[in-house]
């Protein structure tokens, strides 16, 4: 595997994690106020970018546990 398909398929994979981990919690909300699930599908990337705010909040962070 070259250089090019290993960085394509980590900013694939990072881009799904991001993706279910906002999923995930809007799921969470949407239970604790009642909502109806279909809130928890909501995803609106544009151009298939993630908004820079949304890959912040729900992307890994940099702690680590010891």
């Amino acid at each position: 595997m070259s250089i090019q398909e290993k960085s394509r398929a980590l900013m694939v994979r990072q881009h799904q994690q991001v993706k279910n981990r906002q999923q995930s919690m809007l799921m969470r909300a949407a239970q604790e106020l009642g909502l109806p699930e279909e809130v928890s599908h909501y995803w609106n990337p544009i151009q298939g970018k993630v908004d820079p705010t949304t890959q912040t909040l729900y992307s890994r962070s940099n702690a680590a546990m010891s």
